[in-house]
């Protein structure tokens, strides 16, 4: 994903750690000439989980602003597999996406099928009326990062916000 995302010249804005799948992501982007931003709060920084290789890194009071000012950086969003951290920021992009907040399109790269039970479970609550059908078409899904990049270049999300009378849904 690192080398199409700078071969592309995709600015990446991520976490600011230098651990795991996003820190392998950061470095094989930087290593190929690609721009990487971090956003990572105090408490992390003093771990010593810091990237200090970046392109650019913002150092923010907590979590909240940490996500704030990704969203705010972003022009679209990837998810690759991840843990909690990863589906809390998923689930509240798509819930601004939802409510009309933004008009970001949130792409998830499924590797290995890993988001399949997610995604069952994201048309689980269209078939139960806990979100309207359409908002499904909130996320892109694809299996390869060229497939995603391809798709998120042509989605445009849904207008249709969340506060919508039941008889519309």
């Amino acid at each position: 994903m690192g080398e199409v995302l700078a071969r592309e010249g995709i600015r990446v804005v991520y976490g600011g750690g230098k651990l795991g799948m996003m820190g392998t992501l950061a470095n094989t982007v930087l290593s190929h000439g690609g721009s990487v931003v971090g956003v990572i709060p105090e408490f992390l920084k003093t771990k010593e989980v810091v990237h200090e290789g970046l392109s650019e890194l913002h150092v923010v009071p907590s979590l909240h602003e940490r996500k704030n000012l990704m969203y705010d950086l972003a022009d679209a969003f990837i998810v690759l597999p991840g843990g909690l951290g990863t589906l809390d920021e998923l689930t509240e992009v798509l819930t601004w996406g939802q409510l009309g907040l933004h008009r970001k399109s949130c792409g998830i790269l499924n590797t290995g099928n890993y988001f399949h039970h997610f995604l069952a479970f994201f048309s689980h609550l269209a078939e139960q009326e806990m979100m309207p059908q359409k908002h499904l078409e909130l996320l892109v899904v694809e299996s390869t990062p060229e497939k995603l990049l391809e798709k998120l270049r042509n989605h445009v999300p849904p207008v249709d916000p969340k506060w919508v009378s039941r008889a519309n849904l």
